[in-house]
């Protein structure tokens, strides 16, 4: 089975999380945490600021490692490293994604989201 290797940002600010919906592809119209694959010779961290970049034009900050995540989907293996990090500046467009909104902690789990993040939101909630 392929395996794909990304990572994803959980943007923090005070009691809200902002979240992107796929714009694209599979799972277009579920909600997610931005990011994307890592590139050869990237760092984890460094992909991440360099996805955000591209899929949304915004810059991060204190990026804090959470966890990762192993997702087996019908025709790939996910693995995600997931960073709680915050917003540094820029301006944001949606380059990716059709839709982004910020929501409250408990109003993570009453979004319908691509099927790995969910497991993310569980061990979030333990962490905040």
């Amino acid at each position: 089975m392929k395996v794909i290797e990304v990572v994803a940002a959980i943007i923090k600010k005070e009691d809200r999380i902002f979240i992107t919906r796929r714009g694209y592809g599979e799972f277009i119209d579920l909600w997610e945490f931005p990011g994307g694959k890592i590139e050869s010779g990237e760092s984890r961290e460094e992909a991440l600021h360099r996805e955000i970049k591209e899929e949304l034009e915004l810059d991060i900050k204190n990026l804090q490692f959470l966890t990762t995540v192993d997702y087996d989907y019908d025709n790939f293996h996910l693995t995600m490293h997931c960073f709680i990090c915050e917003i540094d500046g820029g301006k944001l467009n949606l380059n990716a994604h059709n839709d982004a909104k910020w929501v409250t902690f408990s109003d993570l789990e009453n979004q319908k989201w691509v099927p790995a993040d969910i497991l993310v939101i569980d061990v979030l909630k333990e962490a905040l």
